[in-house]
């Protein structure tokens, strides 16, 4: 529930570069830039997020997490110049990544490894459910005023952190003390994991194309940029209005691996279909598709890399996981805002059909070899078993 009020307002980041090109009259590659020190910000972030999270406790840092973007979406809403808005987005960047490896932890540690690959699908379509409104909110405030989208933002992170406050239970006395086996986690040297983080930062660097790219595409064929909200509110529709057909027994015994090549193949699909738009309506079909292919995605991931973490390590492997998005948070607006403004919008997209692609042929692998170690993991746990008996 916290989340989804969460993202009923996190409408405000696909319109940040935006916001300083109309403002400042920057260039779309400057304001990409400031995207990507933004981007940059989130790498920390995420990291103590992690940290955080396994020694003090997911409540308290998400409740950190969400007032501190509340306070940095203000500042940038309030800043008159551009010195004082790259602060607050650094600022914003800084506290961004905190509530997101607590948030995935917490469900992992709530779930058996079989349920959550679906608890990390109904997180994702609550998560959508709420951003339809999102969508139409940014519509109608971006219209207006591309500040107030940072104003509503920050209070509906106000609002989730009171949620969280007075809603979840609280943190487990363990979190205080720092025990011992949270020193021995070392997620940074986990050979699977760090395939994980490469693809993952190839699919963030695709995903962040639709967030931060789309409306600056859509200005760049002449259409109003606010209007990308429209396409995001069509997005979170398709999800979830999508949910019954995971209960569909194909897609219920589909395979990870089979799941991966599915999602991705739709991805690309659906992101070919932008270069090829040219009005309004033309970006409404491609982007159900590519929505259904997130739909097919959703939750695989993490399930992957809870699977992965070991016993109180979570929080860490989330956090390790989650830096695909900052590096692709600081890659995404430097190479697409240089794709558009030299390519121009069809070879943008087309680039990021071909990732999707690549991705579509090569992470069905890593599922196999995340599976073979779960099992073998088990095994060693079972014969430990054995032998104390």
């Amino acid at each position: 529930m916290a989340r989804a009020v969460n993202r009923l307002g996190a409408f405000s980041l696909p319109f940040l570069t935006v916001l300083i090109a109309a403002q400042y009259a920057a260039s779309a590659a400057a304001a990409g830039l400031v995207s990507a020190v933004f981007g940059l910000a989130t790498i920390p972030s995420r990291l103590v997020g992690g940290r955080l999270s396994d020694r003090l406790g997911p409540r308290r840092t998400i409740v950190v997490g969400l007032a501190g973007c509340a306070v940095a979406q203000l500042g940038i809403a309030a800043a008159n110049t551009l010195v004082v808005t790259v602060i607050f987005v650094v600022l914003l960047g800084l506290v961004f990544e905190l509530y997101e490896p607590p948030s995935q932890a917490l469900i992992a540690d709530a779930v058996t490894a079989p349920a959550r690959v679906r608890a990390y699908s109904l997180l994702n379509a609550a998560l959508a459910a709420a951003g339809m409104g999102a969508g139409l909110i940014a519509a109608s405030l971006g219209r207006w005023d591309l500040r107030w989208l940072f104003v509503a933002d920050a209070v509906t992170c106000l609002i989730c952190a009171l949620v969280v406050q007075r809603v979840l239970p609280g943190d487990p006395p363990r979190a205080g003390r720092a025990p011992r086996q949270i020193d021995h986690v070392a997620p940074w040297r986990d050979s699977t994991l760090m395939a994980l983080l490469v693809s993952g930062t190839l699919f963030a660097l695709v995903y962040l194309q639709i967030m931060i790219t789309l409306p600056l595409s859509m200005a760049h064929r002449g259409l109003r940029p606010a209007d990308a909200g429209l396409l995001f509110t069509t997005s979170a529709l398709t999800i979830v209005l999508g949910q019954p057909l995971l209960r569909f027994k194909p897609l219920v015994t589909l395979s990870t691996p089979a799941a991966f090549a599915t999602g991705y193949t739709l991805l690309a699909l659906g992101l070919a279909g932008y270069g090829a738009a040219h009005s309004l309506s033309g970006y409404f079909a491609p982007t159900a598709v590519w929505s259904l292919g997130d739909l097919v995605l959703m939750g695989r991931v993490y399930a992957l890399v809870a699977d992965l973490a070991p016993a109180h390590g979570t929080g860490r492997y989330m956090a390790v996981y989650g830096t695909s998005w900052g590096i692709a948070g600081i890659l995404a607006p430097l190479a697409g805002t240089q794709l558009l403004q030299y390519t121009g919008a069809a070879m943008l997209w087309l680039s990021m059909s071909g990732a999707c692609l690549t991705l579509a042929l090569t992470q069905p692998f890593l599922a196999r070899a995340v599976a073979a170690r779960a099992s073998l993991q088990a095994a060693r746990a079972s014969t430990v078993v054995n032998a104390e008996k």
